[in-house]
């Protein structure tokens, strides 16, 4: 199979939409240093993961699709699962964050929505 170069124009949107990427992963890189705590850190990396993501999604079909001269769509199976998982893995960590600073009775954190109490406890009205 022979390589043929690919216009100019097209490796001038994949190079962008790859700076881009990598523009987006250093700013995400940059808010885990300079943010606080646990709960302010875990909110660039998941929003800038998808945008960057989008943005690789994008070149690689670009790319894969002007070489082959016709749509390559199997790309999109990448962009649709890390679309699914990145916000449920993002929920999943603050879930358990919540948790175990809760239980190490840490005062900063909001308190739950609906408390426990113990059964016969409640308010009878």
């Amino acid at each position: 199979m022979t390589e043929e170069a690919l216009p100019l124009w097209i490796e001038a949107i994949v190079a962008a939409l790859l700076l881009l990427s990598a523009a987006l992963a250093l700013g995400a890189a940059w808010g885990l240093v300079r943010l606080k705590n646990f709960f302010q850190r875990m909110h660039p990396p998941a929003l800038v993961f998808v945008g960057a993501s989008w943005c690789v999604t994008f070149a690689s079909l670009i790319f894969f699709s002007a070489q082959s001269r016709g749509p390559q769509l199997h790309v999109w199976i990448i962009i649709i699962l890390l679309s699914i998982t990145v916000p449920v893995s993002t929920v999943l960590l603050s879930r358990a964050a919540l948790f175990r600073g809760r239980h190490a009775r840490h005062h900063d954190l909001p308190p739950a929505l609906h408390p426990k109490t113990p059964p016969g406890t409640a308010d009878r009205t």
